[in-house]
This record gives C-alpha cells, structure tokens and sequence, in this order.
C-alpha cells in the first residue's frame, strides 16, 4: 500500500486519464456526469415524491444526496471486484505495487463525487437548506473520508476473490442491486416509521443494512440534520474489520494475482 502510494503520479494520471477518454470529443466533457446525475434525481425525486406524497423541497434534496452517495458505494463494489482484471495488460507489463489499480479506482470515483456535489451546492441555493445548516455539517469531511477508505478495502478484497473466483462478479452485481432496494436512498426512514406507527421493529430492521450507515453519516449532516453517533460506531467498526481483511488479502494473495487473472 506504501509503495502504491508514493507511485501517486502514476494512479493520479490514470484516474484523470480515465475520465477524459469515456468523454472523449463530448463538448460538455466530464460535466455529463454531473448531468447524467442530476437528471436521475430529479426524475426520482418528483416521481417518488408524489407517489409518497412528500414536499419536494424536502424529498429532492434527500434523494440526490443518497444517489451520489450510492453511486460511489455501488462503484467500489461493482468496479473493486473487475479491478485487477480489467487491468491484467498493466498488472502484467507495468512493474508497479498492486495497489496502484486500486488507488487508481478510488481517486476516480472522488472525481465523480466531485462532479455531482455540484448538484448538491444548486440545491442548496434553490431550496434555501443553508438555513438549516450548522456546525454539524463539518462532520461530512470526516465521513467522506471514512467512504473512500472503505472503498479502498471492499475493492482490495472483492477485487482480489473475484480475480480468483469469477463467479464472485455476477454475485456481488446481483447483492448491489438488493442492497439498493433495502438501504433507504429513495424512501426515507421517517415515512416507514410514520407508516407503521412509530419506530417499530419493523423500521429497526433497516439498521442491519450496512450501506443504510454509510448513507446517512454523509446526509444527515449535508441536510442539516442530527448525526446518530451509533452510525458512526457501526461504520467505524466495518472499517477496522475490513482493512484488517484486506492487509491480510494482500500479504497473503498480491503475489498471485498476476497469474490469476
């Protein structure tokens, strides 16, 4: 990880490089991704919005920031799992750390993320949020910061088993699109509770969904909304079990994985 690290002029190219070719001759360039975005939840926000029968002023906002919090969880399950093998020509002509694809991945991924808060700062503007804002929402550094360093290890992890094991991919695809459904980016969990009458232990069960915990330690504070420390418990605990699986991924597997794939 040191070594892929300090090769950053190389994964901080790629990364960037990657982003210029899928829009290559586009005259709007990277700016279709905030676009592309913005576009989606715009078109679940006034849908879901009805259907659920939610003030748009507050259920737009709501839904964009869950979506661009999602694309980057889904991106790190999804492409973590394709990440070596997508890269086998550089993995096996380029004498560089293994980590190097992964940090490449990750520091794509904060460039989409980057792209869609620009979403996020117009809704701030058109729905007058800033109001609401206070000193909580610099808790969305720190919880960023615990975002990419979980993408880091799920595309360490599930990137280097599916290289092994390529019946990994389709099954993570499959886990990805229910985790979609049960982790509340479209529906939000004071509905379910105003539903059912009261946070019931039907609306509890939403907590054992761990995406549900990524999600709302970056939106609550964005929306000007108290941050539960139990999510921030939750998410802290994944990251230490999970980078502890990675290093030991890694020690063990790193020197394969130029055969495997």
């Amino acid at each position: 990880m040191r070594d892929g690290f300090h090769q950053r002029e190389l994964w901080l190219s790629l990364g960037w490089q990657d982003i210029k070719q899928r829009y290559r001759r586009s005259v709007l360039g990277p700016f279709w991704i905030t676009i592309a975005t913005g576009l989606q939840a715009l078109a679940m926000g006034l849908l879901y919005s009805t259907l659920l029968n939610q003030p748009i002023s507050e259920y737009l906002p709501y839904v964009t920031v869950g979506l661009i919090v999602w694309n980057v969880i889904s991106a790190s399950i999804l492409e973590g799992s394709d990440v070596f093998i997508a890269n086998e020509g550089l993995i096996k002509q380029l004498p560089s750390a293994l980590s190097v694809h992964v940090y490449r991945l990750v520091w794509r991924q904060f460039l989409f993320f980057i792209h869609n808060a620009a979403i996020y700062a117009l809704l701030v503007v058109a729905f007058s949020i800033w109001r609401d804002l206070n000193w909580s929402i610099l808790l969305v550094f720190p919880a960023i910061v615990l975002l990419f360093l979980n993408a880091m290890w799920v595309s360490i992890v599930f990137g280097i088993f599916s290289t092994r094991y390529r019946d990994i991919a389709p099954i993570l695809s499959s886990m990805t699109l229910m985790l979609f459904v049960l982790t509340p980016v479209m529906w939000s969990t004071k509905a379910l509770e105003n539903s059912v009458g009261g946070m019931s232990d039907r609306a509890k069960l939403i907590e054992i969904v761990p995406t549900f915990h990524y999600l709302e330690i970056v939106r609550a504070p964005l929306l000007g909304e108290p941050s539960e420390w139990h999510h921030w418990a939750i998410v802290g605990a994944i990251t230490v079990v999970g980078w502890v699986v990675a290093i030991l991924a890694l020690k063990q597997y790193r020197a394969r994985v130029p055969y495997w794939v």
